[in-house]
């Protein structure tokens, strides 16, 4: 696995993430930031922040998955909220457990989350983009 996630003994232990990736690995996987949309462009979840991070969290899983990833290779997330405020954090988290959940993933990469004031389309709530490495 070109992955390794770290908590570093300095820092404050995080339980949505890890602090630290160290990728081994040797092609960069990018990838652009995925909303809630379906296969067929229909968003999924409209008005519901837990669906629509579990949504985009399958649709980051199913592009790594097209060039031979998994999000057992991501090494950093970017995570956009529109109208972030820090009451909405449980609903992001029953949204990515829900995705982990189906993905059986068992720990997250580093991540940084970004309060935005809106998206391209007026009903997506979040936004995910992913870097991976891989072999």
């Amino acid at each position: 696995m070109p992955i390794t996630l770290v908590d570093p003994s300095g820092l404050p232990k995080v339980d949505a993430y890890r602090q630290v990736s160290v990728a081994t690995g040797s092609r960069l996987v990018f990838v652009a930031g995925q909303v809630s949309w379906d296969a067929d462009g229909v968003t999924v979840g409209e008005g519901d922040l837990a669906a629509q991070v579990e949504q985009s969290y399958l649709n980051v899983a199913a592009a790594l998955a097209e060039v031979g990833a998994s999000v057992a290779d991501i090494a950093k997330l970017t995570v956009y909220v529109v109208d972030w405020t820090p009451d909405k954090m449980p609903l992001l988290m029953e949204g990515i457990t829900r995705a982990f959940t189906k993905l059986g993933v068992t720990a997250t990469p580093p991540a940084s989350l970004l309060g935005v004031a809106t998206l391209d389309v007026p009903e997506h709530l979040v936004e995910i983009e992913a870097t991976a490495v891989v072999d």
